[in-house]
Parts: structure tokens; sequence; C-alpha cells
């Protein structure tokens, strides 16, 4: 059968109506959709058919426009966050404790005697208004090699334009340098800085500008000590550091005693040795019996301030972190302080905080999404945006500047930097660590962690041991530490710490969906019920006019392809086909005789016998090629 005939007798019966044609099938959807206003477009009278043809395009377009906008309502992917309070009974939080100062002074002072000694010299230069006045120790020379490396400069800045730099060291000054450098600290118009460079004795330069001498001395001592401890030995490092049975003096969880044993110790780079209550890496996290002060943790510390490193800490106390099981204490950034001479109670509030996935928020279960690698697993620790962002810092530092920095864990294959083995690592690092870009690269990279525990702290503090009391206490915690009857132990190194759950309430910060699926369909439907009284039924009849006009459109293409095809094969054959008369008459011209069976091909012609009736040859007959059937032979 045709084809075309076949698909037009289809999409009849389909339609059960005229629709032969786009005008034709367009008429028939107006006639029976059951959305209001086509049906009114081809029965009213003309002025009618205008009106209602533009009312029922403004409304199909706001429709339109009112669908866009809900969709991407839904697709902006929106949450809220509803906080519900709940009661139960909640495991105590890991507790780290530090020494606000890394390592014993008396044990690290022999790697770091030229470096105090440089910073002595320096200090005494910069507060003599006089050249010439200096009380300094000629007798042992300075290492100004160590100094040449990272040294500290004074900027007079009476001209900003063109601003004079003065090494604090340099003994070839002029007489004209020497007069302007002391007018100049006379007047308190220097500052001191910090000069960084690629490496040296280059001219590519940096200075970091301090508005105090105090904050510029420890900047540099912090510089120039870590190129030094960057060399030493980990196991070195913990035993320069305050040793657990000398920092916990008491310890006492609930009703039940504890000691050092109780503690977890690592190393940590801005604190050195830290110890941690209730890790939960080797033993189940211990559960709060009860809210109160009573049923917390109880600790006594020393710190030992007499063993304070004087420049590279200034502030005396204990350094503390309330955080997860299992996860890596960044004290440096959440960590609170602990005062000597004094009593701290915390009491702790816990919030819990559930974030959706993608595509709501771009947050991480575990960190395996990350495209950074964690520098902190390690420690055998959970995954935390603050461990992201100093692995991505570390990864660029051993990139751009060919070694890790001293503060963070290293890559396999990689040593931490240092003044002789890399010489221009200071300026390296300065540079990246001020790089917006280099910062901005982190941040996107790196992901919050869909579920996390924060602890909120109420702290109160108080003198301790009072004046009354301080005596026996002194002489128990002594006696106990040391074995010793004398009091080894003063008010400027102990601290005592109160740690508890105010009470047992927890509250959960979760986000849910703004928009569902469920939201969408209604909202779709309503706008389209409210706008042009239409439902599903009417969406699936507009589906089936375009699956008409698709099929119709396929009819039409059929029917050109075979015009087409016609087409091409009439230029084959321009010319009209010959008549019988010209066959024959071609034929005789060419010569052509009747041989009759059996004759010999080439053999003269034999004469026709007498009788023999002459050929017929109006049997001849050509057919045109307009009448050839598929199945004649053209050829």
């Amino acid at each position: 059968m045709n084809l075309k005939k076949y698909l037009v007798r289809a999409l009849h019966r389909l339609q059960k109506g005229p629709g032969y044609t786009y005008k034709e099938l367009l008429v028939w959807y107006c006639d029976n959709t059951n959305t209001h206003g086509p049906k009114r477009i081809i029965k009213e009278g003309p002025k009618k058919k205008l009106i209602w043809f533009f009312l029922t395009l403004l409304f199909a377009s706001l429709v339109f426009w009112q669908w866009g906008i809900l969709i991407n309502t839904y697709l902006s992917y929106n949450v809220t966050s509803s906080l519900s309070i709940g009661f139960k009974t909640m495991k105590f939080p890991a507790v780290t404790i530090c020494n606000a100062n890394p390592f014993k002074y008396s044990e690290v002072k022999p790697l770091l005697k030229e470096l105090d000694r440089l910073i002595e010299a320096a200090l005494e230069r910069i507060l003599q208004p006089t050249p010439g006045n200096s009380t300094e120790n000629v007798s042992l020379p300075l290492n100004l090699e160590l100094w040449n490396q990272i040294p500290l400069v004074l900027i007079d800045e009476h001209d900003k334009d063109n601003p004079i730099i003065l090494d604090i060291f340099e003994t070839n000054q002029t007489a004209v340098d020497n007069e302007t450098a002391t007018d100049s600290r006379a007047n308190k118009k220097y500052k001191l800085a910090v000069k960084l460079c690629s490496h040296q004795g280059s001219e590519n330069c940096t200075y970091r500008n301090f508005s105090s001498a105090a904050q510029a001395v420890t900047e540099w001592y912090i510089l120039q000590s870590t190129s030094i401890l960057s060399k030493v030995p980990l196991h070195e490092r913990i035993r320069m550091g305050y040793q657990a049975e000398d920092m916990i003096l008491a310890c006492l969880y609930g009703a039940e005693p504890c000691n050092y044993k109780n503690f977890t110790q690592i190393y940590h780079p801005d604190h050195g040795n830290c110890y941690i209550f209730n890790w939960g890496m080797d033993e189940e996290a211990l559960n709060s019996s009860n809210p109160g002060a009573e049923f917390g943790l109880k600790l006594i510390l020393d710190i030992s301030q007499q063993d304070y490193i004087p420049y590279l800490s200034s502030a005396a106390g204990a350094r503390l972190m309330l955080h997860q099981q299992k996860s890596f204490p960044f004290l440096k950034d959440q960590g609170i302080y602990a005062m000597a001479g004094t009593e701290t109670s915390i009491g702790v509030l816990v919030d819990e905080l559930e974030r959706m996935g993608y595509p709501y928020s771009d947050c991480t279960v575990n960190g395996s999404d990350v495209p950074v690698k964690n520098l902190y697993s390690q420690y055998n620790t959970s995954y935390s945006i603050q461990a992201c962002l100093r692995s991505c810092f570390q990864n660029h530092m051993v990139e751009i500047c060919g070694c890790g920095h001293y503060m963070f864990p290293l890559p396999e294959g990689v040593n931490y930097c240092n003044n002789e083995d890399n010489p221009g690592w200071a300026y390296c690092y300065s540079s990246l660590r001020s790089s917006i870009k280099q910062r901005q690269i982190c941040i996107d990279s790196c992901k919050e962690t869909c579920n996390d525990t924060q602890y909120k702290m109420t702290i109160s503090m108080a003198d301790w041991p009072s004046e009354a009391s301080e005596d026996w206490i002194f002489h128990i915690l002594s006696y106990e530490r040391d074995m010793s009857t004398n009091v080894t132990l003063d008010r400027n190194g102990i601290i005592k710490l109160n740690i508890y759950f105010q009470e047992y309430n927890y509250r959960t910060i979760s986000e849910s969906a703004a928009t569902t699926i469920v939201w969408l369909l209604s909202s779709l439907g309503g706008q389209f019920g409210f706008w042009m009284g239409g439902s599903v039924l009417c969406l699936i009849e507009f589906g089936e006019i375009i699956i008409d006009s698709l099929w119709i459109t396929v009819i039409n293409v059929i029917s050109w392809c075979k015009g087409l095809k016609q087409r091409r094969a009439r230029a084959r054959y321009p010319d009209a086909p010959p008549t019988v008369s010209e066959l024959v008459e071609a034929h005789t011209n060419l010569g052509f005789q009747h041989e009759p069976v059996g004759a010999v091909p080439g053999a003269p012609a034999l004469p026709p016998e007498p009788g023999t009736p002459p050929p017929n040859y109006d049997s001849l007959r050509v057919q045109p090629l307009d009448t050839l059937g598929p199945d004649s032979d053209a050829d």
C-alpha cells in the first residue's frame, strides 16, 4: 500500500475527524480542546475572534512566564532551617589541652642560642637613640650570616616618596646616614620591618611592615626559629616539650579519678606536646552521667611559666579546645586560653548542624569528594574544613616553593623549609600567604561537612588558690609531683579547669528543601488553572496536537521526496518516446531484414519462399516510460 495513503488513513482513524493539513488540525484542536479560549476563537464573530485571540495569547504568555519563575525557583534548590530542642544523655566532648609555650627553654636553648644573641643585640640597637651608646657585649661575634638570611630593617618615612631603609647591623653607614637614622629614631618616625628576599643578595625583596616593634620582633623570631626547628627530628621535639606527667597534676572525671595516662599525646607544631582526653581513638567515648560541674572533668595543670621561651611566646597560660571525637584539634583557630593563677569553669551547650547535601548545598559527608588531599589523615582523624584549607595551602607551598611549611603536615617525599636548603622560602611563604588568588582557590576547593557538632562555651574565672589556702595547696601539689617538702609551684604556673555540661538540652539546626516536586507540580497546575482554566488533560491534548503535527510533517516530507524522485526521472529522459513508424523507418535505414529460423549468421539472405506472407510490423509497440510499472524491465 502507498505509504502516504497509509499514514493519512491512520491519522484519520486516530483523530476521527479532518486533519490532513495544519490548518484543519488547528481548527479541529480548537473545537475539541477543554482549554478555555480556543473554542471562542473559531465560533465567535470576526471582532470577538480578534479579542479572544488576544486574550488567549496574553494569558498563555502569563502562564509560561509564571512557569519559568516557578521552575527557576525549584532549580535554585533553596533550603529552610529549622531549630529543634531535644534532651538525651550525651557523649562528653574530646578535650585537648596544650601549653601556650611549645618547648621548655632549658631544653631548646642550645638550638636558639645564636638566635637569642642576635635579637638581644638588635633590640639594644633599636632602643638606643644615638649610635655608639650601645652596651652590647662585643666580646663574642654575632652570627650575621643567620641575620642576613632574614634581617630586620628600619624604614624612615620622613619622605614617603623616598623612604630610607637602614639595616640594624649595617656597620659601614655614612655619617649622613647615621645622622638621619639618629634623627628619625629620636622623632619616632621609623618603622621596624622584616626584609624578605627571593634569595640572599637578591634585589627582588619585599618588606613586611609592623606598627609595633614588638610585633616585628615576634614575627622575625618565629620565622627564624621555624627554620631551625624544622631540621630537628620529631622525637627530639617531643622530648623538648612538656611531658604529661609534669603538666597534668590532678584529674577527676565525675566521681572517678583519672591521671595523665588517660590522655592521648599528639605533637602540635604551634603548641608542642598536646594531650587529648576522651578522643575515642582506642576506647569508646565517655558519656556524661548528669549535667553540672560535679559530673564534668576537673584538672589541675602546671604550665611552668618560668621555663618559657622569651621571644617565641608572649602569652602565658594553657590553650584548650573542645571538639568531636576522632577530629583533629585546630587550637590556633578554635582554642581558648586559660589564665594561670585562676580556676576557669567552662559550661558547655551542644549545637548539632545537619546540612542537606548536593544539590541543596555544597557539603561533604567524609571528604572523599573533595579534590584536596587531606594531609591530616595520617592522624586517622575525620575530615574538617580546617584540615582541608591547611592541606591545600601546604600543597601550594610544596608546588610553588619546593618545600613544606613547618606548621603543617608534610606530603610524602617532601622536606620542611629551612634557610640553608631553601634560602628564599620565607619570601615565597609570605607571598603565598598574602595571595588572595591562592586563598580563593583553596576556599573553592574545600567543602563544609554535612553534619557537625559545635560546643558553645560559657566561661567564668576566679582566683585560685585563694591567699588563705595557697600555702597548703602548693605544699601538697609540690610533694605529689616532686616528692619534695619544699614548695616548687607558685601562682604563675598553676591552672584549675572545670569542664561540664550546663544542661542536657541540645539544639539541632537542620536544613530541609524549601521547594519539592510536589510543590512544583501544584504551583504549575495552579497557575495553568487560574489563567487558562486548564488541567493535566489539557496538556495531554496539547501533546496530542504536537504529535499529529509531526505526523502531517512526515506525510508532507514523504510527498516531497516522491515528487523529487519523479522530477529526477523526467530529467533523465527529457525527449518524448518514438512512435512505431519512426522505429520501422529506423530499422529499414539500418538494413534490418528478417532472418528465418536456422539461417547462418553472416550468410547471404535467401529470397522468401513462395506463398510466405510478409512480416507484420504492426505488432511492434513501444510503451511510454510513464506507464512502466515497478516490475517492468526499463532496460
